[in-house]
Parts: C-alpha cells; sequence; structure tokens
C-alpha cells in the first residue's frame, strides 16, 4: 500500500494559492480515480482506492503546511508503511517555472517548511517526493506574501497540465518506474531552460 500525500493549508482561504498545489495534485488524481477522499484520519481528509495497480490512500493533512509531518507520521505509523519505498510527497517549489515537475527520492526540505516538518518526525530524509513549480518570487515580494498568493489566468492553464502531468508522473511510481518518471519530467526543466 501506497500513501500519497499533497501538501496544503486548510480553509478557504488558501484554495487556489501556490502553496496548495500538493492539494490540487490529489484533488486531480482523486478524480481521475474516482476516489472520495473525504474520511478524517490522523489530522487529515484521506481517501483509499487502486491506481496502477496498487492500494493507494490519497492524503490531504489538514495540520497547516509547517505542522505537515504531525500528520504524516499518524498515517505512517497507523498504516505501517515504509516511507522510503511507500510514501510520495507532493508540494509546491519556487524555483521551478510555473507547471514544471522535479521527482527526488530523497533530500533535504531545500527551506520547505511543509517538508523540514515531515522530515523531522518521519526521522528521514529518504522518502520520493515530486516538487511542482509555483515560479520564483519576484524581487521585492515576501516569500509567505508570495505562496499564499494566487495564480493567474496565464498561470493556471500552465498549472492545470503540470496537475495532469504530476498524476502521469505518480502512476509511473506506483508501477515501480520512479527512474523512467524522473527521467522524463527532471529533463523537461533542462529542455526549457535551454529554448
Amino acid at each position: 500500500m501506497y500513501i500519497i500525500a499533497g501538501l496544503g493549508n486548510p480553509t478557504k482561504e488558501y484554495v487556489g494559492t501556490r502553496h496548495n498545489v500538493g492539494f490540487a495534485v490529489i484533488d486531480t488524481l482523486a478524480a481521475k480515480y474516482n476516489i472520495d477522499v473525504e474520511h478524517r484520519s490522523k489530522r487529515a481528509f484521506i481517501g483509499k482506492g487502486m491506481i496502477a495497480g496498487q492500494k493507494v490512500i490519497l492524503a490531504k493533512p489538514q495540520t497547516y503546511m509547517n505542522l505537515s509531518g504531525e500528520s504524516l507520521i499518524g498515517l505512517v505509523d497507523y498504516y505501517k508503511i515504509d516511507p522510503a519505498s511507500e510514501l510520495i510527497v507532493v508540494y509546491d517549489d519556487v524555483s521551478l517555472p510555473v507547471g514544471q515537475l522535479r521527482i527526488r527520492k530523497k533530500g533535504s526540505a531545500g527551506g520547505h517548511n511543509g517538508i523540514k516538518s515531515i522530515i523531522s518526525h518521519l526521522k528521514t530524509e529518504v522518502f520520493p517526493r515530486i516538487k511542482v513549480g509555483v515560479g520564483e518570487k519576484p524581487k521585492k515580494y515576501d516569500l509567505a506574501d508570495y505562496v499564499l498568493g494566487h495564480f493567474t489566468k496565464a498561470e493556471q492553464e500552465k498549472m492545470t497540465e503540470g496537475y495532469e502531468e504530476a498524476c502521469e508522473a505518480i502512476e509511473k511510481i506506483l508501477s515501480g518506474e520512479i527512474e523512467a518518471a524522473m527521467n522524463r519530467y527532471n529533463r523537461k526543466v533542462h529542455e526549457k531552460a535551454e529554448e
């Protein structure tokens, strides 16, 4: 069984913000596979289903971003999940262009407070993650204001494409093809940069 966790902030005012792209990917996945993510467990909304022949739990922690680890450690312990091979975390990244993905098997928090909290609670940096680019913060912007802001219409179109690609990447990872997913989606960033 896999836990696929999208990070974000609960409550209506955060819907559609840059910081909530993890929730948006879970919503896209849930709609695609008809999984109802409405059940409350371990301070998260969760839904169970099948994707790419694997049993999955889709999770949207409700602890607020900076405390994401509190919810995830509860889910990981309860379902006896090995984070290194059975957890996928999806979250926003301000160092990537809008809608671009970067997939990693492990790594530091890179300044992301949600990931910092997860690493602290799981006591490991080894878990697959999918970063979804939300664009670089403009100069003179406060980072918190930027990530809690909304996308422009043009950005929203790119993000919708990014959410679909994140779902495809998750399907590949669930099929045991994380290397193929990394090769496909991580390369795209470099190709765009070179154009």
